[in-house]
């Protein structure tokens, strides 16, 4: 799930970067497990007709017959346990009672807590068949994740991993969205570092050994403004262009990244369409 502070907020934090012993790593992998698992098992159900609503009850249903509690239940008010964005939605997109129509694009956005430790992963997927534009937006999103995974590794810096992602996708016309970052995780839901997606090589944070962060690009077709919807929660393009998001939850190791919600089925990568 993407922090619920802005970007610039973020920017402004001070607080000391955890770095967690070896140990650590085995409860990350539990808990991401659980989220890409929960993510693999939507892979198929999700086709024209189905709400938002049903993905939402999903969810809960499939972590809690695991002993998994879904972080964004009841965090700061917000009372579903996903984030459903269909479109032109960003981030934060609220489950509901509409159905999904052919050809629609939604994110699905779940962390899980497994015995304290936080598992946050979030995918597109795509509702019967969607047009081209979708889908390219859908590929341009996903290979900006991987080329932020890609140069992970100590001594590194945050900002390697923004200016990755931004070099690619503004390279294919499209835009990253400022306003949202990823963050540092474990124990805690939102934590330091602020992972922008866009950036320079050689700024901010050096990456540790024992580091634990989401990396979540918001990528837009059109521009990269946004703006909150008055629920308080629901982030939308400002020109209405799609928007997509591709999320992980990573550990920074002594030699590079070990990425901790990645699919036991190979499901991570586009297209999710229905009966993919």
């Amino acid at each position: 799930m993407t922090n619920g502070g802005t970007a610039a907020t973020e920017r402004r934090r001070t607080e000391h970067i955890k770095l967690h012993e070896p140990q650590h790593f085995e409860g990350m992998r539990r808990a991401g497990r659980v989220a890409a698992e929960c993510l693999d098992m939507l892979v198929g159900r999700i086709e024209p007709g189905t709400t938002t609503e049903q993905i939402d009850q999903w969810v809960l249903a499939f972590g809690l017959a695991r002993g998994a509690y879904p972080a964004q239940l009841n965090y700061r008010g917000y009372g579903f346990s996903s984030c459903t964005s269909v479109n032109h939605v960003v981030c934060h997109g609220m489950p509901n009672d509409k159905p999904l129509r052919e050809g629609d694009i939604v994110n699905v956005d779940v962390t899980f807590i497994v015995d304290e430790w936080h598992g946050d992963a979030s995918r597109m997927y795509g509702v019967g068949e969607i047009p081209r534009r979708a889908a390219r937006l859908i590929d341009v999103t996903y290979e900006c994740l991987l080329r932020g995974l890609a140069v992970i590794k100590p001594g590194a810096t945050t900002g390697d991993i923004g200016a990755a992602i931004q070099e690619f996708a503004e390279g294919e016309r499209c835009a990253v969205v400022r306003d949202f970052c990823g963050h540092g995780l474990g124990r805690v839901f939102h934590d330091a570092p602020a992972i922008l997606h866009f950036g320079r090589r050689g700024e901010g944070p050096a990456l540790k050994p024992g580091m634990f962060f989401t990396v979540e690009p918001m990528i837009n077709l059109g521009r990269p403004p946004v703006k909150v919807l008055s629920d308080g929660w629901t982030a939308v393009t400002r020109d209405r262009s799609l928007s997509a998001q591709f999320e992980h939850t990573v550990g920074v190791t002594e030699t590079g990244v070990e990425i901790f919600t990645q699919s036991p089925n190979g499901l991570d990568k586009p297209p999710h369409t229905s009966g993919a």
